[in-house]
């Protein structure tokens, strides 16, 4: 970022706009602290937890890019500012400090907040890497924002506004910021993640002084690790869908001891919730039909828990139920051999919206394939050809019909 954006200015004199609290707030947010990269995180209207480091460098970057501000230096070697500032650099560190260790993780973990709809704290949920979850997510939107303000100037509260939702609770429709994956993906995809990650830790080599971990290591080796870096974070991060954790949508506990899953599994087994019987559009909307459809599962039902392995919303994200891990009570007399997706809404005359079918069918169930969570081969089933029932729907069923895997 120094060699890039310049030294940081000293903290401004508050703006007027703000409260005191507001500033004090932002302030304590903006203090980066390696060993602590919980600290500097939001959380956003669409769900999404996202660091403001990466996220506001990306911002400068584009603005800067787009001839508001200081010109950008040329980078030597060849390097985009906006990808450098964002995910190149920390990326490469991340995995040159992977390298050579059993252990040690490159990407990951995530995190929960202490209460959704009044978030507190932020945990991580293991031991973390330079790039935690928050700031891989941080990092894509500000390369996508970045991206958006050098075609032309937009007042940032409007730019994030736009982007995130204005989390209202109502069902205006998915946020911009739930295509981050396909986006990035698009701007920035696998063959170019790696070149701009070579390029960074060749541009980390000629600074004064050079980092420890590059000193020894030849061309080719910097090579390999940009390729194993981007094609990680490619896997993890654009290729598969984001799937919102039980903590997240403040999931009641198990109930009882959960009985393990044998992955691979054979099949997949789809659903719709019937009720709510609306799609959910929105974060807040979707995490309550998930906390409605457990109390009726575990309280009416006598469940242990949301029957569910997944729940689709129509927000463009997973909701995680027995996850890939645990037999859920979706399909009785077949739990154990495959997995339950419900999207919620009634599909019994109309579809899903383009968008979410696409999420299940192109995403969720090749991303599970390449995860070895199902196999090659798997079977894909609508509720109603193993038990009566008219789950999933007329109008979903007859659309499964045509998925790969379909029998």
């Amino acid at each position: 970022c120094r060699a890039v954006l310049g030294e940081p200015p000293g903290i401004p004199e508050r703006p007027p706009a703000l409260t005191v609290g507001q500033w004090q707030l932002l302030t304590e947010l903006l203090r980066h602290d390696p060993a602590t990269p919980e600290l500097g995180a939001v959380l956003t209207p669409d769900g999404s937890t996202v660091a403001l480091g990466p996220l506001l460098a990306g911002i400068e970057a584009g603005l800067r890019s787009g001839g508001f501000g200081p010109p950008l230096p040329t980078l030597d070697p060849p390097a985009d500012p906006l990808l450098a500032v964002t995910i190149a650099e920390a990326l490469g560190t991340s995995f040159l400090l992977a390298q050579g260790s059993d252990n040690a993780t490159a990407l990951g973990p995530g995190g929960c907040w202490d209460d959704v709809e009044n978030p507190q704290n932020y945990t991580l949920r293991g031991p973390p890497s330079p790039v935690p979850d928050p700031v891989a997510i941080g990092a894509m939107d500000g390369v996508l924002l970045g991206a958006q303000l050098a075609r032309g100037p937009l007042p940032v509260a409007e730019l994030l506004r736009g982007y995130y939702g204005v989390g209202n609770g109502s069902d205006a429709g998915r946020s911009l910021s739930s295509y981050r994956r396909r986006d990035f993906g698009a701007l920035a995809g696998q063959g170019r993640l790696e070149k701009e990650v070579a390029a960074v830790l060749g541009m980390l080599r000629t600074l004064s002084p050079s980092p420890e971990l590059l000193r020894d290591m030849g061309t080719q080796e910097v090579a390999a690790v940009a390729r194993r870096a981007a094609q990680e974070f490619s896997e993890r991060y654009v290729e598969c869908p984001a799937i919102v954790p039980r903590c997240l949508w403040s999931a009641r506990p198990y109930r009882g001891t959960p009985a393990p899953l044998q992955p691979p599994l054979g099949s997949v087994f789809l659903h719709h919730t019937l009720e709510p019987a609306r799609p959910c559009r929105t974060f807040s909307t979707c995490a309550r039909a998930m906390r409605d459809m457990q109390r009726f599962h575990q309280d009416t039902r006598g469940w242990d828990d949301i029957g569910y392995s997944f729940v689709v919303g129509s927000d463009g994200y997973l909701y995680e139920g027995r996850g890939w891990h645990w037999v859920g009570a979706h399909t009785k007399g077949y739990n154990t051999q495959g997995f339950g997706v419900g999207i919620v809404g009634d599909f019994t005359a109309t579809l899903p919206d383009p968008d979410t079918l696409a999420l299940v069918r192109d995403e969720l169930l090749p991303c599970a394939v390449r995860s070895g969570h199902i196999r090659p081969d798997f079977t894909l089933r609508g509720h109603r050809q193993l038990g009566r029932t008219d789950c999933p729907g007329n109008a979903l069923f007859q659309e499964i019909q045509s998925w790969p895997g379909f029998q």
